[in-house]
């Protein structure tokens, strides 16, 4: 019985908040900020369109950010294959200059080794997303996604919640959301999850399995895809 996964993008993978920031105080010159608190904390409207316009001429901005816990992204590809998760990454990123954002964010996700990836740009309601996916659990850094999610779909909801934020915290635990403060601590709990999962559906899930083909591992694919199809160019750069 395979689970399907949804992960946000920015905040739970990808150190929006620290580049947008960088950003900022190159436009604005802003420097000496908390880098917990929200990158766009402190803008008014007119510096955070001055921001974001440049952001937008740039290109490849998406390509600059870095990974909050980059191993991880290789093992959510190797445990996905192992225990064949199907795997959706889902962001609401705009627009910058160069490739589209959903193939930056599928290069970025490629160069931190998680190859092919299901990559989705959803402009819209996030739970609405995640119940047209058939979502089993998300992962998301943002309460009111997870409480989208939660309220529009079947979808289980982990909140990752890197900056210690109590009110936030017994607010999502209320809902029956899942709060972590790392990325590998919510794989872990879609680990747990889904094996939960399986032992919830008793004997009618085993008298299942009895009329499924048996699996053979020769029949696989290579876990290391691109060393045997091949590398894939880098977006140009204008």
């Amino acid at each position: 019985m395979s689970i399907r996964v949804g992960f946000d993008v920015d905040g739970v993978i990808a150190n929006f908040n620290k580049t947008f920031r960088d950003t900022a105080a190159q436009i604005e010159g802003r420097t000496g900020e908390d880098p917990s608190t929200p990158a766009t904390r402190g803008l008014g409207a007119e510096a955070m369109k001055r921001v974001w316009d440049h952001i937008s001429r740039t290109p490849q901005w998406w390509l600059q950010l870095e990974a909050y816990e980059p191993e991880q992204i290789e093992r959510i590809y190797r445990t996905s294959r192992e225990r064949r998760w199907e795997v959706y990454f889902m962001t609401t990123r705009p627009s910058s200059a160069g490739e589209t954002t959903q193939f930056q964010t599928q290069w970025w996700l490629e160069s931190h080794r998680f190859p092919m990836p299901a990559v989705l740009t959803v402009p819209g309601s996030r739970g609405d997303a995640a119940n047209a996916l058939k979502l089993d659990i998300t992962v998301d850094d943002r309460l009111t996604n997870c409480v989208d999610i939660i309220a529009a779909s079947r979808s289980k909801a982990v909140l990752v919640l890197r900056r210690e934020d109590q009110t936030v915290r017994d607010q999502a635990l209320a809902r029956g959301i899942g709060v972590v403060t790392t990325l590998a601590a919510a794989i872990d709990a879609v680990e747990q999850f889904e094996e939960i999962k399986r032992a919830s559906s008793g004997r009618l899930s085993r008298l299942a399995d009895w009329f499924k083909p048996s699996t053979n591992d020769e029949e696989r694919l290579p876990l290391d895809v691109r060393d045997t199809h091949g590398g894939v160019q880098p977006p140009p750069k204008a």
